[in-house]
């Protein structure tokens, strides 16, 4: 991706940061930690924020009367008010983040799998949402990269929230050059990644970029950044992934041999069937574009939209997309 940008990523501070989860621990995830260096690291817990203790009795989001409540069940105390006016408070000044990545199941800082309890009595049934923080940060950044470090053990998910977290830092960049020509160029060069992820976003963000309603420049940033986030909403379809590295394929098809073309049309299939991760078609390809100095081809960011050292093939396979 060539001269990579530091992204902003938020982290629940319990991720490798300091000890404050209620039961004195912290948690130390390996991929976190091999993150770290890579970001700049903004980190917060709600929880202790507003004045909770290190140990502390476990808290729960209850639902009443269709509103979410964050409640202590042992000495039936409630910390809603506190809870959403920190979270209020803090977001409002929070800019320039480029991902968040938050605590699993967290009554404070979840963000889509947290146990909902239908009401404050002992024995209840539940269902999953947000955290009340979490929630929070999904209101104020609707179209943000919001994870959890549990799902980030899937390959998959891991990919694409990196992906999204170094292109929104790399956009930060151009939206600070206020320069349409630049706009164009990261569209160029984003090109191929685009396509992976979604047919329907490249068309709309090359229509931003084209600008035929000749808009001024700041409307059209606004306009690009949410469509770049709507473009990474959901993870890639391996159909894309093949379209693009065919795609790619046809610009030097004519200089390799049929064993050649063979052998890639081979890792394709078996990425397909799922007995290779996208990585190995993708090296292949790579491979031949640097052999034959293709420039427009070099200078996407579909073959490193992030830096070499966070790729991780292991896949847990057992996460809930």
């Amino acid at each position: 991706m060539g001269d990579l940008f530091k992204p902003n990523v938020f982290f629940s501070k319990c991720l490798g940061f300091e000890a404050c989860r209620y039961n004195g621990q912290m948690i130390t995830d390996a991929f976190v930690e091999k993150l770290k260096p890579f970001v700049n690291i903004i980190n917060v817990c709600p929880e202790t924020s507003i004045g909770l203790k290190v140990p502390r009795p476990t808290i729960r989001v209850v639902s009443e009367n269709n509103e979410l409540k964050l409640y202590e069940p042992k000495e039936g105390k409630e910390f809603t008010k506190e809870m959403v006016e920190f979270s209020e408070s803090y977001l409002k000044d929070l800019n320039n983040i480029d991902g968040f990545l938050l605590k699993s199941a967290s009554p404070s800082c979840g963000h889509k799998n947290v146990k909902i309890y239908n009401g404050t009595a002992k024995v209840t049934g539940s269902t999953r949402g947000a955290g009340i923080f979490g929630n929070k940060i999904k209101e104020k950044f609707p179209y943000a990269a919001i994870e959890d470090e549990g799902r980030l053990h899937n390959y998959r998910i891991r990919d694409n929230f990196l992906t999204r977290i170094f292109i929104n830092a790399d956009f930060r960049k151009v939206k600070k050059s206020n320069s349409l020509n630049e706009l164009i160029l990261f569209q160029r060069r984003n090109k191929l990644l685009l396509m992976a992820n979604s047919q329907k976003y490249t068309k709309i963000l090359g229509r931003i970029t084209a600008n035929g309603e000749n808009n001024d420049i700041k409307s059209i940033m606004a306009e690009y950044e949410k469509n770049l986030n709507l473009a990474f909403e959901k993870l890639p379809k391996y159909t894309n992934n093949i379209n693009v590295l065919m795609h790619a394929m046809g610009y030097f098809s004519k200089y390799i041999t049929n064993e050649e073309t063979q052998l890639l049309l081979d890792s394709l299939e078996k990425y397909k069937m799922k007995k290779l991760t996208i990585m190995s078609p993708m090296l292949l390809v790579k491979s031949y574009v640097v052999r034959f100095n293709i420039d427009y081809l070099l200078e996407q960011t579909y073959f490193n939209p992030y830096p070499e050292d966070l790729i991780i093939l292991e896949d847990s396979e057992k996460i809930e997309i």
